[in-house]
């Protein structure tokens, strides 16, 4: 099955900051499911251009992905999403994800609105994601 770009979930305002985190977890979790690095295309759609000026371009970002720090978001078992902070502007969670050799790590995930002339006005982006925290395993 060949699935175009046009199966991606765009930005847009109505969706909120945790919806923003679960897409992009959802995407990570199921990277192959729609076509091969299609998750990271995903997470990637709902970086904030900030964000995409220091990771991109996507390959570069792919191979970020793919890399020591996050290699275990990518078919990751589950995740749990906790809100830390909120205001009109800023939101930010504590991600917990079990990876596929069942071991814990933790994530500061920070989303921001964005303000600017284009399509993604108003929209929740991603700016920032932590390095993992290892929370050790799971029996």
């Amino acid at each position: 099955t060949n699935f175009a770009k046009a199966d991606l979930i765009k930005p847009n305002s109505g969706i909120e900051p945790i919806q923003v985190v679960k897409i992009q977890l959802r995407g990570l979790k199921n990277n192959d499911q729609l076509y091969k690095d299609g998750g990271i295309e995903q997470t990637w759609e709902f970086a904030h251009p900030k964000n995409k000026k220091y990771t991109g371009p996507l390959e570069k970002f792919k191979k970020m992905l793919k890399g020591d720090s996050y290699y275990m978001l990518l078919g990751h078992k589950e995740h749990q999403i906790e809100q830390v902070y909120l205001n009109e502007n800023v939101a930010t969670f504590l991600v917990t994800i079990l990876d596929s050799d069942k071991t814990y790590y933790k994530f500061k995930w920070q989303v921001e609105k964005y303000k600017g002339e284009s399509a993604l006005n108003d929209c929740w982006l991603t700016t920032a994601v932590s390095q993992p925290i290892s929370v050790g395993s799971s029996i």
